[in-house]
């Protein structure tokens, strides 16, 4: 019999079907709970996963449960609901978080889990689908050290850099920090794209000239992917929870008495987007709406760039 802990996943969407993925490659016992798209739970049950009905059925066979969900309402439900992980939860259950979460949820149920005996641990990711898939997604964790090494062979299964942030509820916290300079870059980059093409610089000369300079990060190219070259698929993460995760960073600055200029100014663009319905479209195409409130088309200027 294996001395592996058996290991629960719920959300297996974009990021948890490769996550979960690599827990079964690495030879532990997996049950996962799935949601309406049957394609990711499919694939896992073909790999060796057992699908649990509830979330209380998963706490009660599980040593390790993750959950990858979009928002904090839904995790919270995913606990508290009467089949709920609350429901289940027993002495020595560990729930390893890795949405990304406002951290006064997150510390709330640590709280009500440890009620029933249990351990949360926060370990929200960084990177892509892409990553998950091939088992090197960033993780930022926040355990004790107990804990933290329980967890860490698991998490190893899936992360390929992971840094400690400190205790439960830091990862969360650092994890926002990390999506406000990402979401604010988004925003940065299509209000310069847009002065620029309105200026006479396309697009294609702003991603060369700032692509080649010390100003140019992964994010940069990942954004002049989708506007220059239109790929669609540069970065699958959407202006919703985009627009979500910088709330959450602004309720944080509120909380901690801090002043937020930029993070309040960011906010605006992605309420904005989310407000005209276009919150499905991704992180990159938020220029493509910028460009629309200044009387602009972007696709546009990069067919005169072309020229």
């Amino acid at each position: 019999m294996s001395d592996k802990p058996v290991i629960g996943f719920i959300g297996v969407g974009y990021m948890g079907h490769g996550m979960a993925k690599n827990i079964i490659k690495n030879g532990y016992t997996l049950f996962i709970k799935g949601n309406r798209n049957r394609a990711p739970v499919d694939s896992l049950t073909g790999m060796g996963a057992a699908e649990v009905a509830s979330a209380r059925e998963m706490a009660e066979k599980c040593d390790i449960i993750h959950i990858c969900l979009s928002n904090s309402a839904q995790v919270e439900a995913i606990f508290r609901d009467e089949d709920g992980i609350l429901a289940g939860a027993r002495e020595g259950l560990i729930v390893i978080e890795t949405s990304t979460a406002d951290p006064t949820s997150t510390m709330a149920l640590a709280e009500e889990l440890a009620a029933k005996g249990g351990t949360l641990v926060d370990a929200p990711l960084g990177r892509t689908p892409k990553e998950a898939e091939e088992g090197n997604l960033d993780a930022m964790v926040g355990a004790d050290d107990a804990t933290y090494a329980k967890v860490e062979p698991v998490i190893q299964c899936w992360a390929g850099n992971i840094t400690r942030t400190g205790g439960t509820g830091s990862g969360h916290k650092m994890k926002l920090l990390m999506n406000f300079m990402a979401m604010g870059y988004a925003a940065l980059y299509s209000e310069a794209t847009v002065l620029g093409a309105k200026v006479g610089i396309s697009p294609q000369i702003v991603r060369q000239v700032i692509g080649s300079s010390r100003l140019g990060n992964g994010f940069f190219d990942t954004f002049m992917k989708y506007t220059v070259d239109r790929d669609r698929n540069a970065h699958l993460f959407t202006i919703t929870n985009a627009s979500k995760d910088v709330r959450y960073a602004n309720n944080m600055a509120s909380d901690a008495g801090v002043v937020g200029i930029m993070a309040a100014a960011v906010k605006q663009y992605y309420t904005h987007a989310e407000a005209i319905g276009r919150g499905g479209d991704y992180v990159p195409m938020l220029g493509d709406i910028v460009a629309e409130m200044n009387g602009m088309n972007m696709a546009e200027e990069v067919k005169k760039g072309q020229g």
